[in-house]
């Protein structure tokens, strides 16, 4: 096999949540430019159907399931679909969530509960739900999708919740690597920097002292930049890892 074809992808199916808009669309397209068919897992209809034509473009299959994550009975229902439609899931990518900007001493109950609901309660169902269905057939690939967030503080909002949900995405992921690493599934995470999406205003002056001027390649990235990292991590390209945290953020954790 040469190295190329390590990163083919054709014959699996991808499960990709929050794969609407942002990183989560970018990484659907990559899983289905590296040969997956892409079950698109979100809420918001008119997006799905945006992704979903992307996807027949370059001719892949694809299926759309709107699910709220913070429901087990839902995701089940999202893996219901997906082997009813292709027969077996190889990938799941974990990437719906969700950031609560505010200094500690004013976050609800209600915030807190909100940011952990949907980025660590999801992503563990998901991972269980899903998981189960690939230690029963010996392969698998997840990837939970992190955040830099995870060991660094940033600046100059605060966002205690979200940094201790991607910690706690961080450990889980290496949590699962090691328990199912015997079954042949891997889990691994990637954990992004400043990227340009919805959830991120990248480009708002009051931030580029903090998000960019701090950041050793002086710039945010774009949701495609990370797409190649995807392919690996849920390709053959990476047999031999799992528990990793691969981090891209452009240098800026080195300070």
């Amino acid at each position: 096999m040469g190295v190329l074809d390590r990163f083919d992808l054709t014959g699996r199916t991808a499960v990709v949540t929050g794969a609407t808009h942002g990183l989560g669309r970018a990484f659907a397209v990559a899983l289905a430019e590296a040969g997956a068919d892409i079950v698109i897992v979100g809420r918001d209809a008119e997006a799905a159907a945006e992704v979903e034509a992307q996807l027949r473009e370059l001719g892949r299959q694809s299926l759309i399931v709107l699910a709220d994550l913070t429901s087990r009975s839902e995701i089940e229902k999202v893996r219901d679909r997906a082997l009813e439609r292709f027969g077996s899931v190889e990938i799941l990518i974990n990437n719906a969530g969700t950031c609560v900007h505010r200094p500690a001493l004013e976050v609800t109950d209600e915030q807190w509960r909100q940011v952990m609901d949907i980025n660590v309660d999801a992503v563990w169902m998901s991972c269980q739900t899903f998981g189960r269905h690939m230690v029963d057939r010996g392969r698998g690939s997840i990837v939970n999708i992190g955040s830099m967030s995870a060991q660094i503080v940033n600046r100059p909002q605060w966002q205690p919740g979200y940094n201790a949900s991607k910690a706690a995405v961080h450990h889980l992921t290496r949590s699962l690597a090691a328990e199912w690493a015997p079954a042949g599934v891997r889990v691994n995470a990637l954990a992004p920097g400043y990227i340009k999406t919805d959830m991120a205003p990248v480009d708002d002056p009051k931030f580029r002292r903090h998000w960019i001027e701090d950041t050793p390649q002086q710039r945010y990235a774009t949701p495609d930049e990370l797409g190649p990292a995807i392919v690996f991590l849920a390709s053959d390209a990476s047999s031999f890892m799992t528990g990793s945290i691969l981090l891209i953020d452009g240098g800026y954790s080195v300070f």
